[in-house]
């Protein structure tokens, strides 16, 4: 397996398990800056490396009154502060290839939404900036034709990939997790992540709105790091209930230190079965 480095974490199937986390879409600089420092605080009691998470755009809302984000320089802005004063690496979506430049000049890792997966010119803009790039398998694909899209970063001249399982939609406002999905998507040689929020998702369930199942991240998160992935990604929040996007799915942020735990153990143990 290929090792991606980020920052001074180094991830690969021999790596300690690495949390990808913050709130959806960046609300205000002090929902960040505090999400940010209770995340960091409880990653070092638990020697859990730490990328945080958020979004400047939310470009996939489905109603037009939705609630999108600050916009790119205001949110690149707020993204720089939380790196800059808690020192861990962040991570953030683009949405066009014109905001791969200038959004690389701040962050560690670009990520390709799962809508926007197959779009060569995102993937290529994304690669060529030579940041790692995580690319979200689209909710309308198989495993492995996730390999053709990380042909098009590597043939950009970028081998840090990461590739995230996220789920399936079969229509009807929901997805479902085919767990045999890592295994296939871990034989294209890149570490992946299991998105256990964005997985519960109720697309458009909720009077045009999407809902979400959040009672099934726990029992989702410890089944991905028993099958085997390198990153948990999942999007949490100090006040679910006042959150501004995906609150149906996110992870109170109270929460997360018991959640961590269980999945650490879960990850270490899995390490040392399969190693021996």
């Amino acid at each position: 397996m290929k090792t991606v480095r980020i920052g001074k974490i180094a991830i690969n199937e021999k790596s300690p398990l690495v949390l990808i986390a913050g709130p959806c879409v960046i609300e205000t600089e002090k929902i960040a800056l505090d999400t940010a420092e209770e995340i960091k605080k409880i990653t070092d009691e638990l020697k859990i490396p730490f990328i945080y998470k958020s979004s400047f755009t939310k470009a996939n809302r489905q109603s037009l009154t939705s609630y999108t984000g600050p916009g790119l320089d205001s949110g690149l802005k707020v993204l720089e502060k939380v790196k800059k004063e808690f020192d861990v690496p962040v991570l953030t979506d683009i949405h066009t290839a014109v905001q791969a430049a200038p959004v690389a000049e701040v962050v560690d890792v670009l990520q390709i939404p799962a809508f926007l997966c197959r779009q060569t010119d995102i993937v290529v803009a994304a690669a060529k900036t030579n940041l790692p790039v995580n690319i979200k398998k689209g909710q309308f694909m198989a495993p492995e034709d996730m390999g053709p899209i990380t042909k098009k970063a590597q043939l950009s001249g970028n081998d840090q990939i990461l590739l995230t399982e996220r789920g399936a939609s079969f229509g009807y406002h929901n997805l479902v997790v085919d767990f045999r999905s890592i295994a296939i998507m871990r034989k294209l040689g890149y570490p992946v992540i299991f998105d256990s929020t964005h997985s519960l998702q109720l697309p458009g369930g909720i009077s045009g709105q999407s809902g979400g199942q959040p009672e099934f991240i726990f029992p989702l998160a410890r089944a991905a790091v028993a099958v085997g992935v390198e990153v948990i990604f999942l999007e949490t929040h100090p006040c679910v209930n006042e959150a501004l996007c995906d609150a149906s799915n996110m992870l109170p942020l109270e929460r997360l230190k018991e959640l961590l735990i269980q999945l650490k153990q879960i990850d270490e143990l899995r390490k040392e079965i399969t190693d021996n």
